[in-house]
């Protein structure tokens, strides 16, 4: 592991590969930045997709290989160089770092780069009202920064471009995915319509190879709950078969009527 690695209970470390290398003018003083301002989310939808794009991975997804952790954030500044301000990415998902021990420490409480050592794999901006620049300033912003993958998910389609549109960094610029899967990181993106804490909408979902959408803990938790209950009819049903059979069930095995053996039969004489 490179030498440049935060040592145990400091900043979220990247696995091993990850390499940089730390000049003056990038050591800032970290007390000196302001690392949240506690502005409130623009929107109540914002807020729950926010939620949706995090939990469901948090909860159900295995990562991108085994060994290989992952971190999963929204709202949460986005730190690239000293003496610059952070971007504020409605969901970012950064492969090969774990998470940092003490949340409330100032290193961990944004996403620095120069701490960390890498950009995310994905950056995900939700519109709201076309003051954003997710099309303009913001993609050039990721650009700079390296962020391999940039979606724009526009459900009211206020740009004009579509609900949902992918980029794929290629020499510095993104250039627009054919299709919403980065094979890099292991998951897509797909639009689900269905309810959410209660709210029936068009949802931006993280999804498998086959388009399956990766589940929320409760998804889960009632799909585990209807397996659980069809085994449980299903072997109502054999126990009522058996029942009409004349045959208890819930008897010990020993003490269930057997089937008789057949008869052997001798060989006919010449």
């Amino acid at each position: 592991m490179s030498s440049a690695l935060p040592r145990s209970g400091s900043p979220a470390a990247p696995v091993e590969g990850a390499q940089w290398v730390l000049g003056p003018e990038d050591e800032p003083d970290l007390d000196a930045l302001i690392t949240e301002d506690d502005a409130p989310v623009d929107n109540l939808f914002t807020e729950k997709q926010q939620r949706l794009l995090t939990e469901s991975l948090s909860s159900s997804w295995e990562g991108p290989g085994e060994g290989r952790p992952f971190q999963v954030m929204s709202n949460v500044g986005l730190f690239n160089k000293n003496k610059m301000p952070p971007l504020v990415p409605d969901c970012m998902l950064v492969l090969d770092v774990s998470a940092a021990e003490n949340l409330r420490a100032k290193e961990n409480r944004s996403y620095f780069r120069w701490v960390v050592g890498k950009a995310p794999e994905v950056v995900i901006e939700i519109v709201s009202d076309r003051r954003g620049d997710e099309e303009t300033l913001k993609k050039g912003d990721y650009a700079r920064m390296g962020v391999p993958f940039y979606v724009i998910f526009d459900p009211d389609d206020l740009l004009g471009g579509g609900a949902l549109r992918c980029f794929v960094l290629e020499g510095g610029r993104y250039r627009r995915a054919q299709q919403e899967w980065f094979e890099a990181v292991g998951l897509g993106l797909t639009l689900w319509q269905g309810a959410y804490e209660g709210a029936r909408e068009t949802w931006l979902r993280w999804c498998d190879r086959a388009g399956r959408v990766i589940p929320t803990g409760a998804e889960r938790a009632d799909e585990e709950r209807r397996r659980a209950d069809d085994a449980t009819a299903r072997a109502d049903r054999l126990a009522a078969q058996l029942r009409a059979l004349g045959i208890d069930p819930d008897a010990p095995e020993a003490s269930r009527p057997q089937k008789p053996a057949p008869k052997k039969r001798g060989k006919k004489g010449h």
